[in-house]
């Protein structure tokens, strides 16, 4: 856990108030109190509160409390800071002239020696962070990964002026930081989501630009340019000259910048066109999306004065995350592959892109807009088996464009793809899973749902019994 103390000793001794005790929320309370900060911890949900106090920490109801008793509330990014209603508490501590911040912020002040890069975007995200961070820990560079990726920013080690921390920032986090500066800030690309957080997409991209604020000359902003807010994002930033702007893509040509090019990763920041990598061989990045997110860590990496041949040992030996784009078993000319993490159209498209002759697993709890968006893709897909409570629906939506069937549950989607996929014996089949859909009609979490996929998979697989599972009741198009 970070000690706080050297951060603490600089306060002028007021409490933290802390709102939200969820895993960061209670680590940023724990790490104040150890540090010998007064911490008042309130959690609207009762639990919360039970947790707190059993970790010894001090209950105090911060809808009713003197403020200007107040140093900073430290509050969850999932807690509404604006839309779609402020919550009253951080209504309170503005009102009083207190900083709202989350326990990034904190990181921040506590290690400041230390390199901090930053990563955020609508998709692309955590593989980008891990991708780095696997990077630099190949190469020898100390290193923390967290933030809104997996390990909160207070449970992360202390790092010296050679650390660098790699950590994902949600546009939430971004809302809720006052002094981080991040020394290499990137920006991936952007699509409509969390719009009820941000009100419309003019707020969701402020939201998103707040990942350049503070920095200065010696500071870097790289971002994508595959799509028009980012590639507006870019031009007001490199207008602006306040830190060296880098563009990044992962189909397209640029001049000065990073991208791949037919599968080829180059590096023209140079006004000099270097080939480093084939990116077609690195079976853990296919498609372009995830070209882009090679581009990105390579600009990165290279700022961070890694060699070409160390980032590109690195980018090989890169394993991938969990529930994206995940292979977790191959039989005969069938792969199969775990996408649960796209839980929106446009995620789900940059799995479909990277494939052909696709089964395609879709279904859930479905967001705005559906699977229309998808229709130019469906020529990569063989047929499609739909789950969850957005089935009928999703079947409306592809109406005779492209064969499929209803079959509510993953395991009987699973079991049908995987005797359809057998049956046609066509090269470099994949069933895949990438819902377009958020998982909480039938599960608590994507991870839980991509859980799920990985062992009926491999139960499959194991007993190869690929005889015709019973399906709910559906129409199906020809």
């Amino acid at each position: 856990m970070i000690d706080l103390r050297p951060y603490i000793s600089t306060t002028n001794g007021k409490a933290f108030a802390v709102l939200g005790l969820g895993r960061s929320g209670l680590t940023a309370a724990c790490a104040l109190a150890q540090s010998g900060a007064d911490v008042w911890a309130w959690d609207d949900n009762a639990d919360g509160r039970a947790k707190a106090a059993e970790a010894g920490l001090k209950v105090v109801d911060l809808g009713n409390c003197d403020w200007t008793a107040v140093q900073s509330l430290v509050m969850s990014p999932g807690i509404p800071l604006t839309h779609p209603v402020p919550h009253p508490v951080a209504l309170a501590a503005q009102a009083t002239g207190v900083e709202v911040i989350c326990e990034v912020e904190l990181l921040y002040r506590a290690c400041p020696d230390a390199t901090f890069v930053g990563i955020t975007g609508t998709n692309g995200k955590s593989t980008t962070t891990s991708l780095i961070a696997h990077i630099l820990a190949q190469a020898g560079r100390p290193v923390a990964v967290g933030g809104n990726l997996g390990t909160p920013a207070l449970e992360l080690p202390m790092l010296e002026s050679d650390g660098v921390y790699v950590l994902e920032m949600s546009s939430y986090q971004l809302d809720l930081l006052s002094q981080l500066r991040f020394d290499i800030a990137l920006l991936l690309n952007f699509s409509p989501d969390h719009l009820d957080r941000h009100g419309d997409m003019a707020g969701y991209i402020k939201a998103k630009l707040h990942i350049f604020d503070r920095q200065e000359k010696d500071d870097a902003a790289i971002i994508g340019m595959d799509d028009p807010d980012s590639r507006q994002v870019f031009d007001q930033i490199n207008s602006l000259g306040n830190c060296k702007a880098i563009p990044i893509s992962g189909n397209t040509r640029l001049a000065e910048g990073v991208f791949a090019a037919q599968g080829q990763l180059i590096d023209d920041r140079f006004a000099s066109e270097e080939q480093i990598l084939d990116l077609q061989s690195v079976e853990r990045l296919p498609g372009d999306h995830n070209h882009q997110n090679a581009a990105a860590a390579f600009a990165c990496c290279r700022r961070l004065n890694l060699t070409n041949d160390a980032i590109v040992a690195g980018m090989k030996s890169f394993p991938g995350l969990a529930h994206r784009q995940q292979l977790v078993a191959q039989q005969g000319n069938i792969r199969y592959i775990n996408d649960s993490k796209a839980t929106n159209a446009d995620a789900a498209a940059r799995a479909i892109s990277s494939y052909e002759n696709i089964y395609w697993i879709a279904g859930g709890r479905a967001k705005d807009g559906g699977i229309s968006s998808l229709k130019p893709l469906f020529s990569r897909i063989r047929k499609a088996y739909l789950i969850g409570e957005c089935a009928e629906d999703f079947a409306r939506q592809i109406g005779k464009d492209l064969p499929y069937t209803q079959c509510q549950t993953l395991d009987r989607a699973i079991a049908q793809a995987a005797k359809d996929a057998q049956h046609d014996n066509c090269d470099n089949a994949v069933v895949l899973l990438s819902p377009a859909c958020a998982s909480w009609d039938q599960y608590r979490s994507f991870e839980v749902r991509g859980d799920h996929f990985r062992e009926c998979v491999q139960k499959l697989t194991q007993s190869n019994n690929l005889e015709q599972p019973s399906t709910a009741s559906g129409r199906e198009a020809s």
